[in-house]
């Protein structure tokens, strides 16, 4: 059953679809951007922070100041020697670099420099507000002081932040160079997202309307534009998109739709993992770092 605040909130929403639809749609898209608080986890969380303490240690800190506030970028070194060429890795939402900890770890020790972004309103980065703007920007950022990367790599909504970087899909902001891309667990359609988040609050087409009248407020481009598939297949940047079957947060269609954008994308299926125990399985990165190896032994052939 719904909790009495949930039904409070949609009761709230419909009414707002009446009389003032503008001040609903709004509304909506705040309340969309907020993020977590980043002090408040479970102990489960704790006790997963806590395993992962050691391996934040062996990280540079840089604070990077993007448009709207701090980000904190973590620079890991390879394992031994030159690093061979440098991986932004980004997590997704309600997450932190220390879930991307295998995804790390796999790049460092196949030679490669790798810069993990807290994302603002996550981790040790400041903010408390989170959307496809903001967080592009932040990549562009990263860009900026660590770039061109042979890889993006992104997990759930980073795999979106990964693919709109490298599309250049907000207005003023130029795109991330990178060699190619590798999306986990990544959704495809920014405009379904948001049909969800509006059915979810039970907001009527007048504040949906709104709600995306924002989005293009903030991004310079109206929401349609945001579906990854499409993205991609103009952008044909080699992609490897790595999915499970059985995740219910993103459902395997959006690898389908990746899958559409042509024949530089690739789908590797992920069975039985989920949408979080993904991060943590070994052959997951080592699938990602054979990707990018890849691309790199061609480039050195020709």
């Amino acid at each position: 059953m719904a909790s009495f605040s949930y039904k409070v909130i949609r009761s709230l929403f419909r009414a707002g679809e009446h009389l003032a639809p503008g001040l609903s749609g709004r509304a909506a898209f705040e309340l969309f951007c907020r993020t977590p608080d980043p002090g408040s986890v479970s102990d489960r969380e704790r006790r997963a922070l806590d395993q992962a303490a050691r391996f934040m240690a062996e990280a540079r800190r840089h604070h990077l100041t993007t448009r709207t506030g701090r980000v904190m970028a973590f620079d890991y070194k390879p394992d031994g020697g030159r690093p061979i060429g440098t991986v932004l890795v980004l997590h997704g939402w309600r997450s932190r670099t220390e879930h991307m900890k295998t995804v790390v770890e796999g790049y460092r020790e196949a030679g490669y420099r790798v810069i993990a972004l807290d994302l603002p309103g996550h981790g040790q980065s400041s903010g408390r507000r989170l959307n496809m703007a903001i967080a592009v920007d932040a990549a562009r950022t990263a860009g900026d002081w660590f770039g061109p990367f042979a890889a993006i790599v992104g997990h759930s909504f980073g795999g979106a932040v990964a693919l709109n970087a490298a599309a250049g899909s907000v207005a003023g902001i130029r795109p991330v160079e990178t060699e190619r891309l590798v999306l986990i667990s990544a959704p495809s359609s920014m405009p379904a997202l948001f049909e969800d988040f509006g059915r979810f609050l039970n907001l009527g087409p007048r504040s949906q309307t709104a709600v995306a009248a924002q989005v293009e407020r903030v991004a310079g481009r109206p929401l349609e534009d945001f579906v990854g598939a499409e993205q991609l297949r103009y952008l044909a940047t080699p992609t490897l998109v790595i999915h499970a079957p059985d995740d219910r947060e993103v459902l395997s269609d959006n690898a389908k739709a990746f899958a559409q954008a042509g024949t530089h994308v690739r789908v590797h299926w992920a069975k039985g993992l989920g949408h979080r125990r993904i991060l943590a399985d070994p052959d997951v990165a080592a699938e990602a770092v054979r990707f990018t190896l890849g691309l790199r032994k061609r480039s050195l052939v020709h």
